[in-house]
């Protein structure tokens, strides 16, 4: 990062536990070389032991992303980060309206039996990212499962936890493959408009359709990063935190 780039991202980083007295091991580590190293191994798709001798150890960098995942740090100093490119486009930091959609991805041999499958539709053996945006293109929920779970059952907890966390949201667009009881589901217990945005029968070739693109755009995005061009993370919530 640039020094100016790492002044707004030091302002919206959450602060460790010792430095508020709430217990915790003090630590020794610069946080713009840990952020700027796990940054580097998403973008090159890198190893965690190929990590260069400019970073710290592989190892101290692999502690730093574990503990900051599993404490849910991650997705605290995403949502501050995107809150402010909200706000920088004159946007209300809360959302009312998204777009949600999934993307199949093939999984590497490192990916347990457990939680991969096959997508038939997209001939795909792998995992599948549901994820959901907000009318920027910027990732409001992310929930990885098997390449074989089903946009309705997957988009169904995911509308869920979106309720939890973005209470203001009230429309959704989505593709055919949500349609059915999940739109009664969306609209009775969640309070939430679950619009589908069909193709029509005589569209030929790729064509942007209203809103839905956005979404688009968003996977485009993630698979600039090599690391995400495939899944080949153990666990579910590791690849959740890469994205």
């Amino acid at each position: 990062m640039s020094d100016a780039e790492w002044a707004v991202v030091r302002d919206a980083m959450p602060v460790p536990a010792w430095l508020e007295g709430r217990g915790g091991r003090p630590e020794g580590y610069c946080h713009r070389q840990m952020v700027d190293a796990v940054r580097y191994l998403v973008a090159g798709g890198i190893t965690w032991r190929a990590m260069p001798a400019d970073f710290p150890e592989w190892d101290r960098v692999y502690a730093f992303f574990r503990r900051w995942r599993d404490t849910g740090l991650v997705a605290e100093f995403h949502d501050r980060l995107r809150d402010r490119v909200r706000q920088a486009a004159d946007r209300d930091p809360e959302p009312t309206a998204g777009i949600i959609d999934a993307q199949s991805v093939k999984a590497a041999a490192s990916v347990p039996a457990a939680s991969r499958g096959f997508d038939g539709a997209k001939k795909v053996n792998g995992r599948k990212r549901h994820i959901m945006v907000d009318t920027l293109g910027l990732l409001l929920m992310v929930m990885v499962t098997a390449a074989s779970a089903t946009d309705r059952d997957a988009g169904q907890a995911l509308l869920a936890r979106l309720r939890e966390r973005h209470w203001r949201i009230k429309l959704v667009w989505a593709d055919g493959g949500y349609t059915g009881r999940l739109v009664d589901l969306a609209r009775d217990a969640l309070r939430i408009a679950l619009t589908v945005v069909k193709r029509t029968d005589d569209t030929m070739g790729f064509v942007a359709l209203p809103k839905r693109w956005l979404v688009e755009r968003t996977f485009a995005w993630l698979m600039r990063s090599r690391r995400l061009a495939h899944d080949y993370e153990g666990r579910t919530d590791t690849s959740e935190a890469m994205i």
